[in-house]
């Protein structure tokens, strides 16, 4: 039997928003994995929201740059929203886009290699941690490549909290960024039904059979198991994933009409898409916000 610790909980918690007791009882249930004490709560119908990526906590910025036919994003870390803002972070954060743009790396690992004035980008990221005086790291990096007929729509939320760039088929820069826009806002996880793997359609699927089972079971007059799995669990399986795919999701600038159906109206269609948030999945360091009050005051009076 694992060790269910405080941490565990609370992290559960911060994933599910269901109540501290109910996550350390599907902790317990399910010997410490994090991932079936999710499902747990969903089936038992106490999950409110599945927060997927984890606590959003570190800080920094992301980008995007656009050359031609190629397009990089990458998220650029710090330690506070402080430096973030700071002129000597926006500046880094330009050179390190113009340098990956201008490389033939396809992610973070060959990114960071890349050499640049007799130096490679990790140290030259290194050293400018030293001059700005805070940890800066390279997270992610994603190239996107077009083709001539195609558009990247590209857009950026609250100065690089959130980046997205989708291509298009059709060339036509005010639907391509229309699109940009939606991502940032309504957050799909897949362009289509199509592109959602089956593994995870049917987990989906078990998911609601078990929560809506449960449900039936509560029920002052119960409906046979048979409807249950023909009628009310696919209807709730397509309502669920219509919201995390982006065709099917009502558009942002207009609800009385789905993503497809503008694109369409445009005689344009969604290829991909990436989305970058800051600090998806990364732990957030707690500080107790008095102590460090105390210690500043402490420190200026010195």
């Amino acid at each position: 039997m694992a060790n269910i610790t405080a941490s565990m909980v609370k992290e559960l918690r911060e994933k599910t928003a269901a109540g501290m007791l109910d996550c350390k009882k599907a902790l317990t249930a399910t010997d410490g994995d994090m991932e079936a004490a999710v499902t747990w709560l969903r089936e038992k119908g106490i999950a409110k929201a599945v927060k997927k990526e984890g606590a959003v906590a570190a800080e920094g910025l992301c980008a995007y740059a656009i050359n031609g036919n190629k397009c990089v994003l990458f998220e650029l870390n710090s330690q506070t929203d402080f430096v973030a803002q700071n002129a000597k972070f926006i500046d880094l954060l330009e050179k390190v886009g113009a340098i990956i743009l201008n490389s033939d790396c396809t992610n973070t690992e060959e990114a960071l290699k890349v050499v640049t004035d007799g130096k490679n980008l990790a140290t030259f990221i290194l050293e400018a941690s030293g001059v700005i005086g805070e940890k800066i790291s390279l997270r992610r990096v994603t190239v996107l490549n077009k083709n001539d007929d195609q558009e990247f729509g590209a857009y950026k939320h609250m100065g690089g909290r959130i980046v997205t760039v989708a291509i298009l088929n059709g060339k036509d820069e005010t639907v391509a960024k229309d699109i940009a826009m939606h991502i940032a806002a309504l957050n799909p996880k897949y362009v289509s039904k199509e592109d959602i793997p089956a593994e995870a359609i049917e987990k989906e699927r078990e998911i609601i059979l078990h929560t809506a089972l449960n449900e039936n079971a509560q029920a002052a007059k119960p409906k046979p198991e048979k409807i249950i799995e023909e009628r009310i669990v696919p209807g709730r399986l397509e309502k669920n994933l219509k919201e995390v795919c982006l065709l099917s999701q009502a558009f942002v600038k207009n609800p009385d009409q789905t993503v497809l159906e503008y694109v369409n109206s445009a005689k344009c269609s969604v290829v991909s898409f990436v989305r970058l948030e800051v600090g998806e999945g990364i732990e957030k360091q707690e500080q107790d916000f008095a102590a460090e009050v105390a210690a500043q005051t402490a420190a200026f009076n010195k």
